[in-house]
């Protein structure tokens, strides 16, 4: 198409919109002619994940509202599937194609299929088709993604009439309805949800003057940026993360990259809103090709600051909601709408394409928010106002709960802020069980602002520092200065209570900013971890320098991670101790140990007891490599439990390997969070647990009320005859109770 056949169509398309309800059928028909087209047709997204026809030009006028495809089936729903552009052209031989008689659609061997959404929402698919074999020019690629993207604005200003309208209302709409999800941050909240809104739609898509739009490009920018700093001035949370996340922020609101694109399609001749709705969603069609998790919460910092971009080109269009107590959903969620939510008083988030190492999430944690990600779904079936309760201690979202369900939520909120007060009495009592059996309770952490829980909670220590979340909320490895600054600040926190740092656990879907992702089968037993340090030497021994120098005289305790041999931890203890000759002043003590997680090193235990100071169990990853069986997985996620026969065996193991040596022990992992395996883990002779904070409290009420004589009694015995029982849970938790011990947990 020409350039003056794009600006008519797209002119006339405007026009319309302006004068109020046009039918769709009008809308496909003005489009094939102006793409001299033989066929445009619009398909809907109907409740059930199905594609109806809507209205066509070209295709038999009885197709309408019959022919149906499922997302995923046929061209149609494989570019609803994906998101993406198919241009092809011989339709008919694609394997995906699916061919319905009552269309009459075999006369047509070219096809351009292009989604219709709104706000990352699918709302349908436009497509066009001719009889001659032909793949469509870029620009007619250029004007139909333009034209879906107008349909989206048309939709949402309710300027679609008729039976073409493209939504449809959901039967499920008043259900109740769960979804799982990966716990981000802990903790349960319940109250009305509210939907992380997009980008102002654009009133207008081509520019009548270029030149004065790229003027309101450059003043909103500047606005954008200026507001960014005074959000970030007012709102930010206490704590290395939070600062470490908005600098991060603020280089991407800096990036010319993005920026660049914006201004060349405001040249093209788009508005700049339209222009910023275009490249919005180029990133959002390739980031949703990458497989990466952290490369893919990127797109969620664009998003936000794409997002206020659009509020700076349209001010007052962007209305703050009073949402006291409710419950924020978002596709994803950029860290500066995190701090304007939480300022706002919402009690929880769930980020349907979230992640632990996200920025938003880094955030949510230091803001104490409850937050669930990788709830599929849970977007598309809300609606603004229904009642939400998160589970961040489960993972679980509930839209639209039962009252009774809505009832027992907030009565276990009531008893969980009781059961916090009575707790925090014990933040202070002496670590030891009812009948005198000392043990030592640390937390895990990964942000400076973490430390904060050493005082609240009591805890002995930080028995697992993980280095590679601060690298991930600053989205690159610092240089060796930043790291020593930056551990320094941890051990000064620490106040002389022990900090074990982990190395860097990177590689998988962590990936070294250098590094290009391999494509791996099993990423969790891929190029990872220690591996990665030990064959990209440099990169670790930068660490550990910084490590050292940080330490400045103090005691110093460093941990590798994924060892499965003892030629690694050789290895990588050599590299520390070469760089501990050269750096002055040396630690008071130096301390070199291992995490213990890989089965295969349980064949080496007394080499790795004689050789290392300390050793740390895994618990994590121990129970998935030992049952084959991928933690992530929620098919799996129940199917194989901690205290268990062949778990309990490969503890004893590990018990009596320490014990004649002298190595310490202990075990650092969700198993140790939890009340019931941590008396279990006691009785079998840990007596160091590291744990989440918001754990420990509840762990060590649980064990200061145990009588271990009298439980290790009875759990020899419930071992001698318990047999293959696949758990010993139950009857585990049965003598709790009937001894008085809270197992509730967090």
């Amino acid at each position: 198409m020409s350039v003056t056949q794009t600006r008519r169509l797209l002119s006339r398309l405007s026009a319309m919109m302006a004068q109020g309800q046009v039918p769709l059928d009008r809308v496909v028909a003005m489009v094939a002619g102006e793409m001299v087209a033989e066929v445009c047709s619009a398909y809907g997204l109907r409740a059930g994940e199905i594609l109806e026809l809507r209205a066509t030009h070209g295709l038999h006028a009885e197709a309408v509202g019959r022919t149906r495809l499922r997302v995923g089936e046929g061209i149609v729903g494989l570019t609803a599937a994906t998101g993406q552009v198919l241009n092809l052209p011989d339709a008919q031989n694609h394997p995906g194609f699916a061919y319905r008689p009552e269309t009459g659609e075999a006369l047509y061997a070219s096809m351009l299929a292009v989604p219709i959404r709104r706000a990352g929402r699918l709302l349908g698919v436009l497509c066009v088709q001719n009889r001659m074999p032909r793949r469509y020019a870029d620009d007619e690629v250029e004007v139909l993604e333009t034209v879906a993207l107008l349909l989206g604005e048309m939709l949402a200003a309710g300027a679609i009439d008729g039976p073409g309208t493209l939504q449809a209302v959901s039967y499920a709409a008043t259900l109740s309805q769960h979804f799982d999800g990966a716990i981000l941050s802990g903790g349960i909240a319940i109250g009305p949800v509210i939907l992380a809104g997009s980008a102002v739609a654009p009133v207008r898509v081509l520019a009548d003057n270029p030149a004065h739009e790229q003027g309101r490009f450059a003043h909103a920018l500047a606005a954008m940026r200026a507001a960014l700093d005074v959000l970030i001035a007012g709102n930010l949370p206490a704590g290395e993360s939070a600062r470490d996340v908005m600098a991060a922020t603020r280089q991407v609101a800096a990036d010319d990259g993005w920026l660049r694109r914006v201004s060349l399609a405001i040249g093209d001749g788009l508005t700049a809103d339209a222009a910023v709705h275009r490249v919005l969603g180029d990133m959002r069609d390739r980031m949703r090709r990458v497989s990466d998790p952290y490369l893919r919460e990127r797109l969620a910092d664009l998003e936000d600051l794409a997002g206020r971009l659009l509020a700076a080109l349209n001010p007052g269009s962007r209305v703050p909601i009073a949402c006291a107590g409710s419950i924020l959903l978002a596709r994803r969620l950029g860290p500066a709408e995190m701090l304007a939510w939480h300022a706002n008083g919402i009690a929880g988030v769930v980020i349907e394409e979230g992640s632990a190492g996200g920025h938003a999430a880094i955030l949510a944690r230091a803001l104490s928010l409850p937050v669930l990600g990788a709830t599929r779904g849970a977007v598309d079936a809300a609606q603004l106002g229904d009642i939400a309760v998160i589970d961040g201690d489960q993972g679980v979202l509930v839209l639209r709960p039962t009252q009774g369900l809505r009832d027992a939520y907030e009565g276990a909120m009531a008893a969980r802020a009781a059961r916090a007060e009575g707790f925090a009495a014990l933040r202070d009592a002496p670590s030891c069980t009812l009948d005198g059996v000392a043990f030592q309770l640390h937390i895990n952490a990964g942000l400076a602002a973490e430390l904060g829980q050493l005082g609240q909670t009591g805890a002995a220590g930080v028995g697992l520092f993980r280095t590679e979340i601060a690298m991930m909320a600053r989205g690159a490895i610092a240089d060796s200065a930043e790291q020593t600054a930056f551990y320094a600040r941890v051990l000064d926190i620490a106040g002389g209570l022990p900090v074990v740092f982990r190395t860097l656990d990177l590689g998988s879907d962590k990936l070294l900013p250098d590094s290009e992702k391999a494509v791996e089968e099993n990423p969790a037993m891929g190029w990872r971890s220690l591996r990665v340090g030990l064959d990209r030497p440099a990169v670790l021994r930068r660490q550990l320098r910084a490590l050292l120098l940080a330490a400045g005289g103090r005691p110093l305790s460093v941990m590798f991670p994924m060892v499965a041999n003892i030629a690694e931890f050789r290895r990588a203890r050599a590299l520390l101790l070469a760089e501990a000759a050269r750096v002055r002043p040396a630690p008071q003590t130096l301390a070199i140990g291992t995490m213990l997680e890989i089965p295969a090193l349980l064949f080496q235990l007394n080499l790795l007891m004689a050789e290392a100071d300390f050793v740390s169990v895994g618990s994590n990853d121990l129970l998935q490599f030992m049952f084959a069986a991928d933690r992530g997985t929620p098919e799996l996620a129940d199917r194989y439990d901690f205290i268990s026969p062949p778990m309990l065996d490969m503890l004893d193991t590990i018990v009596a390997a320490a014990q004649g040596s002298s190595a310490t022990l202990s075990l650092c992992g969700e198993a140790a969070a939890r009340p019931l395996d941590a008396l279990v883990l006691v009785a079998l002779g840990f007596e160091r647990l590291s744990m989440s904070a918001s754990a420990l409290l509840a762990v060590k009420s649980a064990l200061m009320r145990t009588d271990m004589a009298a439980f290790r009694g009875f759990f020899a015995r419930l071992r001698r005859t318990a047999g293959a029982d696949e758990s010993l849970r139950e009857p585990v938790a049965a003598w709790a109770r009937d001894h008085g011990i809270d197992l509730a947990g967090r």
